[in-house]
């Protein structure tokens, strides 16, 4: 190699090495959101591609043809728990998520196919679930395509989906009574069980409509064991949903007491709302 060649040899080399340095912001850069429902957490992992003035629904992304629902690898949703996503049961598990727009209906689409670039190795018999629902208009547009959870509850939370000017969402439910009252059970008959234990028990009980009698029982202890007027509360709360106001306004008027010497403004006004029920 002559000594001319030899150097543009090597200024090609260090351009190479330079060009491979440089660092831009991703067009469609990754996005990741979680949500705990239930006992369990839902998470999506999508990229996150802008409208840069273009016509998307119908136009980009075709109605009636499967879209990975994002850009770049298809759009994944992880479920840690079995968990009813649109009132159907689905596994614990990773899933692809397409969608197939429409003008009047969307179908959306969880398929075992979590490795696909786009939807170009879409196939239909790897479908775990589908189902159809409603777009809804956008009063703002919105530039980038964006995923988020709404709606919540304790056991729900719409999973939703937006873009230019519209958004489809879907429910996902994780119902952990069961799992709750499994604990409850092994628990409290523990010989060892702590105050903190029969505390959890009595307000689910409470908060659910159960056993109001266990609920006291458990509460009872806990005021045994400590005195506070957070536990106070708890029983009062309890007593006055029995109809028993005697023991209602007794430990609301001691729980207020302590509340207001510990200036808690919350507990000072829980105890306060037994008061008045129990006139």
């Amino acid at each position: 190699m002559t000594k001319s060649l030899w150097t543009l040899a090597l200024v090609a080399s260090l351009a190479g090495s330079v060009q491979a340095q440089i660092r831009t912001p991703q067009a469609s850069p990754m996005a990741t959101v979680s949500q705990g429902i239930g006992l369990t957490k839902a998470t999506v992992e999508y990229s996150r591609p802008a409208l840069k003035g273009r016509k998307m629904f119908g136009d980009q992304v075709p109605y009636g043809k499967v879209w990975r629902t994002g850009a770049n690898m298809a759009t994944k949703l992880t479920l840690d728990d079995e968990m009813s996503v649109n009132g159907k049961a689905v596994p614990a598990g990773s899933y692809a998520l397409f969608t197939i727009p429409g003008q009047n209906e969307w179908t959306i689409i969880l398929n075992k196919n979590t490795k696909a670039f786009g939807a170009f190795d879409y196939k239909e018999a790897e479908d775990v679930l589908r189902f159809t629902v409603k777009p809804e208009k956008l009063s703002t547009p919105a530039e980038y395509f964006t995923v988020e959870f709404t709606d919540f509850t304790p056991t729900t939370a719409n999973l939703a989906m937006r873009w230019e000017n519209v958004q489809v969402k879907f429910q996902l439910k994780q119902d952990p009574d069961a799992q709750i009252m499994a604990q409850i059970d092994a628990e409290v008959s523990k010989p060892d069980a702590k105050p903190g234990v029969f505390s959890a028990a009595a307000n689910y009980y409470y908060d659910t409509n159960r056993d109001l009698n266990k609920a006291r029982a458990w509460a009872d202890k806990v005021v045994e064991a400590d005195k506070k007027y957070w536990t106070y509360f708890l029983r009062g709360k309890i007593a006055a949903k029995q109809g028993d106001c005697k023991t209602a306004r007794a430990d609301a008027e001691a729980g207020l007491k302590m509340a207001q010497e510990a200036g808690d403004d919350a507990y000072i006004k829980n105890h306060k709302g037994i008061l008045a029920t129990c006139k």
